[in-house]
């Protein structure tokens, strides 16, 4: 247990934890959604470095977007130092992730011939979908028109074209995780619905 996470149970009195699904099946299940078709054979997340990588790469980011969007929500500075808090080490993790993978971007993924880059841009694009909120999420590799600045192609840390990270709503999070595009029909990683208040709200 993390340093981080013991101080938010001491804080919180604990967070209960939702029933969340890992299985190789719900990732192959993803990554057919993100391609319109099914995958042959099956996408298996624990088959590799590269696949473990790419199934890695869809969940951090998507908490870090929300927190930058729940932060202003806070009124108590102590929440907010909080999510703060975790904030910093889900950046770090979606920026580890993000370099190990864009090392490897012409890389094909095997035995599909897809390239790491397509496959995250693709993951990119179907989120953005399923949130229905316009782009919050990037590829690797972008237009200059969605990279910093209008200047560089390349793009480890996904931010805006100002270089502020995106920000999104607990609904729009709802929708991705779900896998559903809707924050009111569980499924995806959480097949019973995130478990807490706000998402309760939508149940």
């Amino acid at each position: 247990m993390s340093l981080l996470h013991r101080a938010t149970i001491a804080a919180t009195g604990g967070i209960p934890r939702p029933q969340l699904d890992l299985k190789a099946q719900t990732f192959a299940n993803i990554f057919n959604q993100v391609f319109g078709f099914k995958l042959t054979p099956p996408f298996d997340p624990y088959l590799n470095t590269i696949n473990y990588l790419l199934a890695s790469n869809s969940i951090p980011y998507v908490g870090f977007v929300g927190y930058v969007g729940t932060i202003p929500v806070f009124k108590s500075s102590y929440f907010r130092r909080l999510v703060a808090g975790l904030l910093g080490v889900e950046a770090g993790q979606d920026a580890v992730l993000r370099a190990l993978l864009y090392e490897r971007a012409n890389e094909k993924v095997m035995p599909y011939d897809i390239t790491v880059a397509e496959f995250i841009s693709r993951t990119a694009e179907l989120k953005n979908r399923l949130a229905m909120c316009g782009i919050k999420d990037e590829g690797i590799i972008i237009p200059l028109s969605l990279g910093a600045e209008n200047r560089t192609n390349s793009n480890i840390l996904s931010a805006h074209t100002d270089s502020l990270s995106y920000a999104r709503t607990p609904p729009e999070i709802l929708r991705i995780v779900y896998g559903t595009g809707s924050e009111y029909r569980p499924g995806g990683f959480y097949p019973n619905g995130a478990g807490r208040n706000i998402a309760r709200r939508y149940l």
